[in-house]
Order: C-alpha cells, then sequence, then structure tokens
C-alpha cells in the first residue's frame, strides 16, 4: 500500500496536509480504526500542527495543550454551534435551527440552561437523589444475599431512569417502571447506531434505527408528556420555548425533547459504569470512597441503607474529594471526545511562540484531549489507574504541569470553550449520588476475573463504551 502525503495547493503558513490514497475517505477508516495511535503517530512525523483529510473534510489539529487557549478564545472566528446544530437535527430528526425559520430559537435554548446551574441545580440534583434511591429501593432493597447482575446493563437501567423521572416526570401507569423500560431498550438500539450518524451515515442503511427513532421520538408528543408527572423546570422551559414558534409541529418539538435526552444519558451512563468498574477493580481505592461515604453520614446524623432517605447538599458533595478524584480518573481514561471548530472566513489563527495557522473558510480545527489525558509527561503511568490522582495533601489537585510549565487545560472529558457540555455539573452530581447509594446501601464486588477494555467505534465522539460486559454482585450492608 502506498501513501501519499500530498503537499499540493497548500498556502504559505498552511500546515502539512496528510491526504490519503482513497478519493474522498482519505484517512477516515485508519483514523476510526484508532484515532489515538494515529494522530499520536503524525504527531511524531510533522509535529503539533498537520491538517489530516478524513471523508472529505480537511481537519488541521493542534496537539500541543499550551496551543489550546487560542483556539477556545477565538469563538468569533472559529465557530462550534452551527456544526453542531446541524448534526443534532439530523441525527434525531427535527429541522435545522435557522435564523430565518427560528429566530432566536438557538439562544432561547442555550439560556434555559441556567437551569442546570447554581440554585435551580441544587433543586433539580435534590431530585435526582430522591429518584435514585427510590430506584435502589426498589430494584436491590431484597437483596438480603448476593445478587448477581451484569454491570453495565445494571448502570444502564438505574441512570435511564432515574435521569428520565428527574427530567420529564413519572409514568402514573401501574407499569411505570415497565413503560421506562420500553423505552430505554429503543433507546439503546437507538445509540448503537449514533456512531454512524455521527459520521453523516444515512439513517436509511442503518436496519431499524429510522424506525426505532421515530418511536423514540412519538413517547415525546404533547399527549403523551402532558401525562407525565413532576417533570423538572429545564423541560417546561423548553416546552414553553417551543410554543413560540409556530413552524415547529409536533414532531419536530417531541424530537428536540428526544435529542435532550439522549444529551443527558448519551455519555453519563458509560461513565457512570467506568467509575463503578475501576473502584471494584481497585479494593483500595473502593475502601478510601466508602471511608469518605461512611465518614461524611456519621458525621450528619444520617444512616445509611435503602430504608433511611440520605440528603446531600451541593458542599457536602463537592467536598467528597475522594470520591471525585476516582471519579476524574476513570473520566480521563475512558473519554475520547474531539473538540471542533469550524474557521468562519479565510483567518490567521496565532499561537503562542510566534506561530501562525493560515485557515481556510470552512476548514476544521480539532483538539483531541485523549492526547493530554494519556500522557506521561503530565500524568506518571498514564494507563494506571490512580484513584487519588487529583488529591494532593487531602484536598483537590488542580496543579498538573508539561515541560515544567503549568497547564490550564490537564481534564477535558466535558469539551472546551463554548462547546462545554452545559449539563457537566449536573452529569457530575448524579455519577457521584449513583455510587455514594451503591457504597453506602451495599456490599459489592466483581464476580467474573475478567479485563473490560475500551471500545473505541466512538473515538471522538465522549465516554467510550466497554467492549463487554462483566458480572458483579451485591447485597445489603450489615
Amino acid at each position: 500500500m502506498f501513501i501519499f502525503f500530498s503537499v499540493f495547493n497548500r498556502k504559505t503558513g498552511e500546515p502539512p496536509l496528510i491526504n490519503g490514497w482513497i478519493p474522498y475517505l482519505g484517512k477516515a477508516l485508519i483514523f476510526r480504526k484508532d484515532a489515538y495511535k494515529f494522530l499520536l503517530d503524525q504527531q511524531k512525523k510533522f509535529g503539533d500542527i498537520f491538517t489530516v483529510h478524513i471523508a472529505g473534510r480537511y481537519i488541521t489539529f493542534i496537539m500541543d495543550p499550551f496551543q489550546y487557549v487560542y483556539v477556545i478564545r477565538n469563538s468569533k472566528q472559529l465557530e462550534f454551534h452551527e456544526f453542531a446544530n446541524k448534526m443534532a437535527s439530523k441525527t434525531f430528526d427535527y429541522p435545522a435551527l435557522s435564523k430565518g425559520k427560528f429566530p432566536e430559537l438557538k439562544e432561547n435554548l442555550h439560556r434555559i440552561y441556567h437551569y442546570l446551574q447554581g440554585k435551580p441545580l441544587d433543586i433539580i440534583s435534590d431530585h435526582m437523589m430522591k429518584n435514585l434511591q427510590d430506584i435502589f429501593e426498589w430494584k436491590c432493597s431484597q437483596a438480603t444475599d448476593w445478587e448477581t447482575e451484569k454491570m453495565y446493563k445494571f448502570c444502564c437501567s438505574v441512570m435511564f431512569e432515574a435521569s428520565f423521572v428527574t427530567l420529564y416526570g413519572r409514568v402514573p401507569a401501574a407499569d411505570g417502571h415497565k413503560v421506562i423500560s420500553e423505552i430505554r431498550d429503543k433507546f439503546i438500539k437507538f445509540d448503537a447506531s449514533f456512531p454512524y450518524l455521527a459520521a453523516n451515515i444515512p439513517i436509511e442503511l442503518l436496519g431499524a434505527t429510522k424506525k426505532v427513532r421515530k418511536e423514540l421520538i412519538h413517547h415525546f408528543l404533547l399527549q403523551n408528556m402532558t401525562k407525565w408527572l413532576g417533570g423538572s423546570k429545564v423541560v417546561q422551559a423548553r416546552q414553553d420555548i417551543f410554543e413560540k414558534y409556530e413552524l415547529l409541529g409536533d414532531y419536530d418539538k417531541a424530537a428536540h425533547h428526544f435529542a435532550f435526552l439522549w444529551a443527558s444519558v448519551g455519555n453519563t451512563i458509560p461513565a457512570t459504569f467506568w467509575a463503578m468498574y475501576y473502584l471494584l477493580r481497585h479494593p483500595e481505592a473502593l475502601a478510601a470512597v466508602r471511608d469518605e461515604i461512611d465518614h461524611l453520614l456519621q458525621s450528619t446524623g444520617q444512616k445509611r441503607g435503602p430504608t433511611y432517605n440520605i440528603h446531600l447538599t451541593r458542599e457536602q458533595l463537592d467536598n467528597l474529594v475522594y470520591l471525585e478524584s476516582a471519579l476524574n480518573e476513570s473520566l480521563r481514561m475512558c473519554s475520547s471526545s474531539m473538540n471542533i471548530r469550524i474557521s468562519q472566513e479565510d483567518f490567521v489563527l496565532k499561537l503562542e511562540g510566534d506561530q501562525e495557522v493560515v485557515l481556510r473558510k470552512g476548514d476544521w480545527i480539532a483538539l483531541y484531549p485523549q492526547i493530554l489525558h494519556m500522557d506521561p509527561e503530565v500524568y506518571e503511568d498514564p494507563k494506571e489507574y490512580k484513584f487519588d490522582r487529583y488529591i494532593e495533601n487531602g484536598k483537590k489537585k488542580t496543579t498538573f504541569y508539561k515541560a515544567g510549565r503549568k497547564l490550564k487545560y490537564f481534564l477535558m472529558p466535558f469539551g472546551s470553550g463554548i462547546s462545554m457540555c452545559p449539563g457537566r455539573f449536573l452529569a457530575m452530581n448524579e455519577m457521584k449520588m449513583f455510587l455514594f447509594i451503591l457504597l453506602s446501601h451495599f456490599d459489592v464486588e466483581l464476580a467474573e476475573n475478567k479485563a473490560v477494555r475500551l471500545d473505541n467505534s466512538r473515538m471522538g465522539l465522549g465516554i467510550l463504551l466497554p467492549d463487554v460486559d462483566i458480572a458483579f454482585r451485591y447485597k445489603l450492608r450489615s
């Protein structure tokens, strides 16, 4: 196989172009197989800035983490939302948020994310904590002897239902759990096709995915949502905004709600799995986190067990430094997001050290934080799970260095700048609360001795899934 590195038609100041030999595809196949290894190989050959032809796109990668800030702060010339909106509208089947047809809809939707911060976050977190405890009690309160389940399936079941009920409300029917389970099963089928939809593969080529997506969207039609009880203010605010746009049909509004559900759980579920998996694989980590949890319960006079309601303030959650460090460490190891910006004009990006990158209108710029997360200069033994990596002298550690210089960005599982996930604070709270309840109420251990590896099929799209599920067992703590 011959590989050609094209240098034709490059302007002065443009990075070297890695073109590949297959028309249109370029380097798409080898990138999809293992983006992390591919990018490291190109960095060794071409340095910290290079352009790769991937499936008709020319993507310039900035590999030096000290240069990230120059990309992130140029949000006017390097835009994200237009790209994200196009991808989301195609993936979730709602009309593109054009300013002409839907003036200020994008801005109005963005404003309501204040419900996921500050005091409103406390309210929704309290509801999530109660719902998690109810689901754990319903699922697990009879586990006086060891019960065995598959871990990913367990995390998916608990986190999906707790998130659904917290955001959209309870299904009042007697079989409410069953209804949500049916929605979850369809969601899992759709989610399996998500990487292909994100890669612009027509949904018609993806088997039953189109039918499953339509069925999921129909669950969120207004006549169905009005039956659910106790939904969140953030979802109600979204409904109120959609009602102001006559050109948005009922199906379109429902598709927006489905997209919001995916954004809420699509990455949180696998992230919860990895946090739990790594804790159970490392007894010293499990013991340290459990001791911290037990100490908090004891110091606040709260009793553990499914029949007791536990209440945690934001400050108490934030002060669980071992739990947060363990969670951050699992996020470091399992996240693989690609932070994309699109040049809005012919533009010279000025970088540190008098470096300049000449960009053409429509060029893509990408940061790939997984390279940073696995950099042995930043993280000693990066392939090893160290639950206390983000603790120093008993407090949160927020200073990390490369080449003797302090890094502004050292952990980026939720994106960066304008593309940073607006629900990241809720997601962190949800995962902490899941682990808090699990470890305070139950003895938990792995029931299989097998390695679970990262499934690379979602490289660049967020949290990687496990390549296999693994059995674990639990029983009520005495």
